[in-house]
């Protein structure tokens, strides 16, 4: 959709700023959520700080096909070329002309935020603030949950993904009644419908005999990609059939294709490399489950996309989806962070509890149907208008 110009004299009733375009996700979500404001009569105005960076134009693109809704880029640059200061002013002259209702701020996490926090506390206006942290995502440090206890009761509305990232803002601080679940959602292919997953599940599983195993993300050891090496190479003593799949751009030098080689599981492992969103469909309807071994992991949207697909995962037990998506023995099992022998153990269950192939994929799809672009984008559109209603004067 049309892009507004920088220096739009739009009055807008709600301003959401978000950090990048890239996302696709976000794309999906913020058009529900223009197209819910539009539905209640409310006015929306949407800002990305920059069209993409810090390395995401090395996994795809910019693809604005997904992003059909009016916004804003304040900077035609990478995110990480533009220098801090010059994105804290912006965003500070941003809130400072604003006559909106309520700003929604990208996050905590960064300088340019707290700008923004502090400018809107000088002019009065309401604020609200997207967190997705939950309390195993990253260490704890005193400083820094002092600072983000600041933040959060300085905010009229805190945005989170699911009872995790919930729990999290609470122990932060955070008044129970300002929390509001935007839930989480993924971008799946625009021809997508889930009569067709599930066709091409049925068509596509791979046999117990012959377990395909699939990692989508980035190949990197934070995502827990050693790990998984490592406890492939007992399943395949097991299952000398079994293949695992990467699926992902791998970050060169961490050594992974070596370790793999090194423990004899090269001729069973592909490097597949970065993949289109129709790709990594068909990879989905192929495999006996998504395996997201992540050492940190704040939601985790594979999994969205996999139980879109009537694919069951597989996940460490920090990801912070597990309460909502991952149903143990239904749609998904959960194993020990970096507890390779427990992850070994867990893949090779898996391959038994989703041997009944479409009643695994029925319970897939239907935790999947609950978490779509439109419950997202509705949550945030109607939790602005909590917000603006219960903090008039």
């Amino acid at each position: 959709m049309r892009e507004l110009g920088v220096e739009s004299g739009d009055l807008m009733m709600i301003d959401i700023y978000h950090n990048m375009l890239w996302p696709k996700y976000k794309g999906a979500v913020f058009s529900e959520a223009f197209s819910r404001a539009r539905d209640i009569g409310r006015e929306v105005r949407f800002s990305h700080i920059a069209p993409t960076g810090y390395g995401r134009s090395a996994y795809s693109t910019v693809d604005t096909s997904y992003h059909r809704y009016p916004y804003r880029i304040l900077f035609d640059e990478p995110y990480d070329r533009v220098p801090q200061w010059r994105v804290a002013l912006r965003l500070i002259s941003e809130v400072w002309r604003s006559r909106s209702e309520l700003v929604v701020l990208p996050g905590y996490h960064r300088v340019e935020y707290w700008a923004m926090l502090l400018a809107c506390m000088v002019r009065g206006r309401r604020r609200g603030v997207f967190c997705d942290s939950t309390m195993r995502d990253q260490p704890d440090r005193p400083l820094k949950r002092h600072l983000k206890r600041f933040f959060f009761r300085r905010c009229d509305g805190i945005f989170v993904y699911g009872q995790r990232s919930a729990e999290y803002v609470m122990a932060m601080g955070a008044d129970p009644a300002k929390i509001i679940d935007r839930c989480q959602a993924a971008a799946l292919p625009h021809a997508y419908s889930p009569e067709q997953a599930a066709w091409q599940r049925l068509s596509n599983a791979p046999s117990a005999d012959a377990p395909r195993f699939l990692f989508a993300g980035l190949v990197c050891r934070t995502k827990g990609i050693a790990d998984l090496l490592r406890a492939f190479a007992k399943v395949l003593k097991q299952q000398p059939a079994a293949t695992l799949v990467l699926a992902g751009p791998v970050v060169e030098g961490e050594g992974l294709r070596e370790l793999a080689t090194s423990l004899g599981i090269d001729g069973a492992t592909q490097f597949l490399g970065a993949l289109d969103i129709d790709q990594l469909a068909d990879q989905y309807s192929q495999a006996t489950c998504l395996v997201l071994p992540s050492h940190t992991e704040a939601w985790g949207l594979v999994v969205n996309e996999a139980l879109s697909y009537g694919c069951p995962v597989v996940v460490s037990d920090c990801c912070g989806c597990i309460p909502e998506l991952v149903h143990e023995g239904e749609t998904g099992h959960v194993f020990v962070t970096g507890n390779v022998d427990d992850l070994a153990a867990t893949l090779s269950r898996a391959v038994n509890s989703f041997g009944e192939v479409e009643t695994a994929m029925r319970n897939c799809l239907q935790v999947a149907s609950q978490y779509t672009p439109a419950c997202a984008g509705r949550s945030i559109m109607d939790g602005c208008v909590k917000i603006i209603e219960e903090n008039r004067p």
